[in-house]
């Protein structure tokens, strides 16, 4: 096992712990059962690899929580300090047994399972308790992880600030774009997030010229022409104090070259929405409305046809996660919320562009952009 969490980090555990389940009470869920995803880490501190093998944390609404792990992975759970027991299980017992005898008193009761988990451990434990009712883990546990705690924010702002320094490299020439392909300018954003302190490269997406226009191009082997837009999208997974990590997301577009007319006039409006787009996004404001502040002033100019997503996504353990900022999300955004805000547009065989911050809804009810770095359509041309 591996060394006891400090004071501060068995606290914030203890208290998300108490507030799923309170949320279970509210919902009427007799047991939690949390597989892969980022549930489990965020609850326990343990992030499960994603094997065949079942790993299954049972929290009952009474009663003490167990970790049901293989006994190979019982040496990576983080210390308990009693807030659940652990265990391991060997290959010649069945895991789900050990699962179905810490809910036998509640075998007909409500449980609420991971949405990330392995459809053959879904299926064996519905065959295995026939009498159970099922819904996703998501319904407990999303809106209390969308709402994130001071440790949390510190730890994303930590990442972005990591994003920010990698996108000042970008934009100030110290990657070089004419003449490389984007896969080998990809490498260079990942190396640069992991010498900036991060962990793990979630994503470094490069699209050039017309392959610009794809929001997720997988970068190739094309190699970056002159007078081309380049949109770089990119984050990975940073750890302060071995916590599980937080994520970092961060999208800037620069040009290879003086810009069309065309370009320039996608380019600040595109600009001018996101701006305001973060500016609406205040505790209240639903999550469509600020959808809608950036949809509706790139439509205004004509361009509507061209933004093709929606305008953000929470972040947090995951790189997407609660709240969406979405037509039809009608949820009130709240202090704590973080979420990107990142609109779009793509003019297909052309070019594309896009520009992103993450925010964070203050104490104050404010936005918070934990990306600062300069937000204008930068020329890198060597």
């Amino acid at each position: 096992m591996s060394d006891e969490l400090s004071p501060q980090a068995l606290e914030a555990r203890r208290s998300r712990m108490a507030r799923v389940r309170a949320r279970m009470e509210e919902t009427g869920v007799d047991v939690l059962l949390l597989s892969h995803g980022a549930d489990l880490p965020w609850l326990t501190g343990y992030r499960a690899m994603p094997l065949e093998r079942l790993t299954l944390l049972v929290l009952p609404l009474v009663g003490d929580p167990v970790l049901v792990v293989p006994r190979l992975e019982a040496p990576r759970v983080p210390g308990a300090d009693g807030l659940f027991d652990v265990l391991p299980w060997a290959d010649d017992v069945d895991p789900v047994d050990l699962v179905v005898d810490q809910v036998a008193g509640v075998s007909s009761g409500r449980f609420a399972l991971s949405d990330r988990a392995w459809a053959t451990t879904t299926l064996a434990l519905q065959r295995r308790l026939p009498d159970a009712r099922w819904i996703e883990a998501s319904t407990v546990t999303s809106p209390i992880r969308a709402v994130k705690d001071a440790a949390e924010v510190a730890a994303l702002r930590a990442a972005g600030a990591a994003a920010d320094r990698v996108a000042v490299v970008l934009q100030s020439g110290g990657i070089p774009l004419l003449g490389r392909t984007e896969a080998a300018v990809s490498a260079d954003l990942g190396a640069l997030l992991v010498a900036e302190g991060h962990s793990a490269v979630n994503f470094a997406i490069v699209g050039s010229g017309p392959n610009a226009a794809s929001p997720h191009h997988e970068p190739g082997d094309r190699v970056i022409g002159p007078d081309e837009t380049v949109v770089c999208d990119f984050g990975g997974t940073l750890s302060l104090d071995g916590d599980v990590g937080y994520c970092s997301d961060i999208t800037r577009t620069v040009v290879t070259g003086e810009p069309s007319p065309e370009i320039r006039e996608c380019y600040d409006v595109l600009q001018a929405a996101q701006q305001s787009a973060v500016e609406a996004a205040v505790a209240g404001a639903t999550a469509a409305a600020v959808d809608a502040v950036a949809r509706d002033a790139i439509d205004a100019a004509g361009f509507g046809h061209l933004f093709v997503h929606r305008t953000g996504h929470g972040i947090g353990i995951e790189e997407h996660e609660d709240p969406y900022l979405v037509v039809g999300n009608d949820a009130p955004l709240v202090p704590g919320h973080a979420f990107s805000v990142e609109p779009g547009i793509y003019l297909e065989g052309c070019f594309g562009m896009r520009l992103e911050d993450i925010v964070v809804i203050g104490s104050d009810g404010r936005p918070d952009p934990l990306n600062t770095v300069d937000h204008g359509l930068v020329v890198v041309d060597h």
